[in-house]
């Protein structure tokens, strides 16, 4: 067991963030987190206790890592709210425990191009029967490819039935090449995913931030495109934040979607 009790770690807010869709609550307090083959049990406690129910070895090498727990994120709060701005300010208070996880790259490749014109709630659901064939393991581009279009379209994959296809015969192919991506700039790594059909500026800043850990990465969605417009009149110096601007878009987003209004 491993208990983390930190104003910078809130299960409940990373699960609601839009960047990973298999954290799930499975009753009030309770979580688990589906990464890399393995599943986590996650309590919590009425004063933001997090019990991990893990051996320490398999914290240590895993999930200390995936929760980007090595990084300072009261350090980046303080940067956010020196700039002095009160929307920010209020998004950085109201999602105090967002953090960014470290993600199979695959995974949030496939993950991305399925949110496409999707809400959470759905797009949980068709990863969930995605996955079910397979456990805890998330199908390789091999196994996609094993997929009918019949199968596609009983888990509700829809019109982005194909570009998954698509994608996974890149990737079998070598063609879509993980450890060239990997290696890539920020606009590099953008510019090479929009080669792909399916793979739009939205999907491919997604890719970058979630799977890739380009910080500077900047994903513009109704909701971030909404507060633009509202709060900013669609002037937003994104510079400000160089190094962590995709993390202000995640307490935006955040913030966006569950306060009161």
């Amino acid at each position: 067991m491993i208990e983390i009790r930190s104003d910078d770690f809130n299960i409940a807010q990373i699960a609601n963030s839009g960047q990973c869709f298999r954290i799930s609550e499975q009753s009030e307090g309770r979580w688990e987190v589906i990464a890399f083959g393995k599943s986590l049990k996650i309590r919590v406690r009425d004063d933001n206790t997090h019990i991990f129910e893990c051996a320490t070895d398999e914290y240590n090498e895993l999930w200390h890592n995936y929760f980007d727990m090595q990084r300072d994120y009261g350090e980046i709060k303080a940067k956010i709210r020196a700039v002095g701005d009160s929307y920010l300010t209020r998004a950085v208070d109201f999602g105090y425990g967002m953090r960014i996880l470290n993600q199979d790259l695959w995974e949030v490749i496939i993950s991305f191009i399925i949110s496409q014109q999707n809400n959470i709630p759905r797009i949980k659901g068709i990863i969930k029967r995605l996955c079910a064939p397979y456990g805890l393991h998330f199908p390789t581009p091999q196994e996609l490819l094993a997929f009918s279009e019949d199968d596609f379209a009983k888990i509700g994959l829809g019109y982005r039935a194909r570009y998954v296809r698509n994608v996974a015969v890149a990737a079998t192919e070598g063609r879509l090449n993980f450890g060239e991506l990997r290696k890539m700039s920020y606009h590099d790594a953008v510019a090479y995913l929009k080669k792909f059909d399916g793979i739009g500026d939205k999907v491919a800043n997604c890719i970058a931030l979630f799977g890739l850990r380009k910080l500077e990465a900047f994903p513009v969605d109704v909701w971030i495109k909404r507060i633009l417009q509202r709060q900013y009149g669609g002037e937003f110096d994104i510079g400000r934040f160089r190094g962590y601007a995709g993390l202000v878009q995640q307490y935006m987003f955040y913030y966006e979607r569950f306060r009161e209004k």
